[in-house]
């Protein structure tokens, strides 16, 4: 059985990494969406256990001393992480794993997964996505400022160069179908046909 393969998503607030990223869930087999951990207060319509888990600054914690998450980081003041288990279960059962997590989580699983594949979501410009925080109305002025200040730092020339694929979110369903692409194309990757391939011949000789 070949490994599941981890696809990060990667992109600004308010890009629209998260609604492509499940997006693509429905169009593709074998895909599992990734349910990190937070410390931030539910949205409107977020299911606790489904768009993330919601706990407390105290568990979140407990969770980082025990060694509990493969990634983690704070953004705009709230905890995210990715919890080793549900990362590991699905790549030793060949499940590919959609993991919708920032700039600084993607980068720690770069450093102990680099065979994954990093996608990064781009707004066509600034303006958009200053027009879609404030149509989100989630967020409060200043919150939109700073969004859009880290914005521009995760966007700078050399993060995005760390990323395997870079998606201009301009149309939706061109965005879509481009993040469809990558994924199909990574499972043809030769590497992985072959590392499937050999596994099978030993199945083969083994019997």
């Amino acid at each position: 059985m070949r490994q599941g393969i981890p696809f990060i998503v990667s992109g600004p607030s308010g890009g629209g990494k998260t609604t492509l990223a499940k997006s693509v869930l429905g169009k593709l087999d074998n895909l599992r969406f990734s349910v990190s951990c937070t410390t931030r207060k539910p949205r409107d319509g977020e299911v606790d256990g489904q768009d993330y888990k919601f706990i407390s600054e105290a568990e979140f914690k407990k969770m980082v001393h025990e060694e509990r998450f493969i990634e983690h980081a704070l953004v705009h003041g709230n905890l995210y992480g990715t919890p080793v288990d549900e990362f590991e279960n699905a790549r030793v059962s060949g499940v590919d794993l959609l993991l919708d997590i920032d700039v600084q989580g993607a980068s720690q699983i770069r450093k102990k997964y680099p065979e994954a594949v990093f996608c990064f979501v781009l707004p066509p410009a600034l303006k958009v996505l200053e027009r879609r925080l404030i149509e989100r109305s989630s967020d409060g002025d200043i919150d939109i400022d700073k969004r859009l200040k880290r914005a521009r730092e995760e966007m700078e020339p050399s993060i995005l160069e760390e990323y395997d694929y870079i998606i201009i979110n301009d149309e939706l369903d061109e965005a879509l179908e481009s993040l469809f692409s990558i994924i199909v194309s990574a499972r043809c990757e030769s590497k992985r046909i072959l590392e499937k391939v050999k596994s099978n011949l030993l199945a083969e000789e083994n019997d």
